[in-house]
């Protein structure tokens, strides 16, 4: 008897969860506050016909790429510095620990003073939430590479760009893209809640709308996009890191 296949069962999964959601928020929901998954579906066509939804869609996408890919370079470039080299280490990450621990939210209104109410602010948020995941994968990878491949790298005569090509960067590939899978949820937090707190434009302004005027279908509709804007930046992380992983390999 074969075994059914893994993409089957996760659909089965969904399927099920889908029905206990429009069974229990047909019987037991409030419709001012939940709503089944046939409305919110019915809710995507009537929503996206709407120019300002669309451009806002837009717009926190924009941020949220921009945002992740400043959060992905700047922090692969701190984790490298303080993973591999002593001095920068015992400088440095001391006082990445203790940003890191500090809640963000607690200093919005300061990105907020300096970067204004627009677009800026929200990436640099973003920025903000991201940058120390990829900065802590990214170090800890580089601390576990074997200091004798360094050494025998050097001592065979190559250059530093060498080191850093056939025996760093391969060994940094998994912790690399763990890194950006942690800071793709991040920047994607830190844009909507600075979206949902100060913001003119963008998803955050029409959730706190559709919140604020119970309007659950709508609310779980933008909910179901960002779902899906975030899907689709892990499955191609995903595609990647099998791509770099066969390249370092060869």
């Amino acid at each position: 008897m074969s075994r059914p296949e893994p993409a089957v069962a996760r659909l089965a999964v969904i399927a099920l969860l889908l029905g206990i959601w429009e069974v229990a928020a047909r019987a037991f929901g409030n419709p001012l506050f939940i709503c089944p998954p046939s409305r919110v579906v019915a809710a995507f066509a009537a929503l996206f016909r709407d120019a300002d939804v669309v451009e806002a869609v837009y717009y926190t996408s924009f941020e949220i790429l921009v945002a992740f890919v400043i959060a992905v370079v700047i922090g692969f470039a701190l984790g490298l510095a303080v993973g591999l080299h002593r001095f920068t280490r015992g400088a440095m990450y001391p006082v990445i620990l203790l940003l890191y621990a500090m809640p963000q939210v607690t200093i919005l209104p300061l990105f907020v003073v300096v970067f204004g109410i627009g677009a800026v602010s929200k990436i640099a948020f973003g920025v903000s939430h991201g940058v120390f995941p990829m900065i802590m994968t990214v170090a800890a990878g580089a601390q576990s590479i074997e200091p004798i491949l360094l050494r025998s790298a050097r001592s065979m005569g190559a250059n530093r760009m060498q080191v850093l090509r056939y025996v760093v960067f391969p060994h940094l590939v998994p912790s690399f893209f763990a890194g950006m899978r942690l800071a793709m949820t991040a920047v994607l937090l830190g844009v909507l809640v600075a979206e949902l707190y100060v913001s003119q434009a963008g998803v955050g302004r029409f959730t706190s709308a559709f919140t604020q005027t119970f309007q659950p279908a709508n609310l779980f509709a933008l909910i179901g996009v960002l779902a899906a804007l975030a899907i689709t930046l892990n499955e191609l992380c995903r595609r990647a890191e099998l791509r770099f992983s066969r390249w370092c390999a060869g």
